[in-house]
């Protein structure tokens, strides 16, 4: 658990951060290579490679076909070659088209053959609303990673994090999911420059320190969670925010911790309410703190319905500060 920001003057953005990380990692370990659509020429859909196929060649920046299957695919092949594929899919949603790939291939394989070798392989999924992309391009599919055993599931909220939890991904022996939020791709924040600014899988962060009522947050929600709790101290509440960083591994003990001291939780997520990832920290809290609770654990979370493709629509069917407010004071009058 952290519970500072850097501690560095320097600002640059959650895509520089990202950047940053793939260079970084790729000059210090010649195993380390990246594939995905449009990466290489266009630097990616989102721009977040651009200048690494200058500096490191089209061996090592590929540019692919449109065919997820093969992208995660052959990155199951390269690892067990003895190299560090880096992937990207446009966006998370794609993850089904390769989810033999990802759920059998990287997740079991090293299982199923002993631990004769490692599946250092990352795929770097873009996820989350952003403009209008559509109900297929704008998912948050966490939980699904969550439930498949071999996986690692990272989930970044500020380009901090950004960077040291992708480093940390690419020098783990095991898959790692990577869950970056579209919505943050612009968000500026402090990030060390150093080239060991690594950030532990399974250390949670807390944003905002707190003693009425813990919150729990991930991506895009933890700004707003941050914004929220902001707002409840006008009114007395005093709100702490948890960002776990990391779905797999879960710092449940930072969880646990912090209601044991505020004696409720309300879990955020932007993913459908029904079997997301809150419901299993509920569960998780509940069966180790349960009389430490003054009200049931809630969770305020997105639209269990598609995603629209209307902006304003859109924004409608996630959690916004003014309903984490309004879900903060009905909980705490509990």
């Amino acid at each position: 658990m952290t519970t500072t920001a850097p501690t560095t003057d320097r600002v640059i953005g959650y895509s520089r951060a990202i950047n940053e990380a793939l260079a970084e990692e790729m000059r210090r370990d010649e195993r380390v290579w990246m594939m995905g659509q449009d990466i290489g020429r266009l630097g990616g859909v989102f721009g977040l490679t651009r200048g690494l196929l200058d500096e490191f060649g089209p061996m090592r920046v590929r540019d692919t076909a449109i065919n997820e299957t093969f992208i995660v695919g052959g990155a199951a092949g390269a690892a067990l070659g003895g190299t560090i594929p880096v992937v990207e899919l446009q966006f998370a949603d794609f993850l089904f088209t390769a989810a033999d790939e990802i759920f059998h291939k990287l997740a079991k394989w090293r299982y199923m053959h002993g631990g004769q070798f490692t599946m250092p392989v990352v795929v770097r999924l873009p996820s989350g609303v952003v403009g209008g992309a559509g109900a297929e391009h704008s998912q948050s599919l966490e939980t699904i990673a969550m439930h498949v055993a071999g996986l690692k599931v990272a989930v970044p909220a500020t380009p901090s994090d950004a960077k040291g939890l992708l480093k940390s991904a690419i020098r783990d022996p095991d898959p790692v999911l990577f869950f970056e939020h579209k919505g943050l791709y612009r968000v500026k924040g402090p990030v060390p420059e150093s080239d060991e600014h690594v950030v532990p899988f399974g250390s949670a962060r807390v944003a905002r320190p707190g003693k009425d009522l813990t919150i729990v947050a991930t991506g895009l929600m933890v700004d707003r969670a941050v914004a929220a709790a902001d707002q409840l101290s006008s009114s007395g509440i005093d709100a702490e925010v948890i960002d776990p960083r990391t779905l797999v591994p879960l710092d449940i003990d930072t969880i646990v911790a912090s209601v044991e001291r505020t004696h409720r939780l309300m879990v955020v997520h932007e993913a459908s309410r029904t079997a997301g990832f809150g419901a299993e920290i509920a569960a998780q809290v509940q069966e180790r703190a349960f009389f430490a609770l003054d009200a049931p654990v809630w969770r305020v979370c997105g639209t269990d319905t598609p995603l629209p493709q209307d902006p304003e629509l859109e924004q409608a069917c996630i959690p916004s500060a003014d309903e984490i407010v309004t879900a903060a004071h009905a909980l705490a009058a509990i």
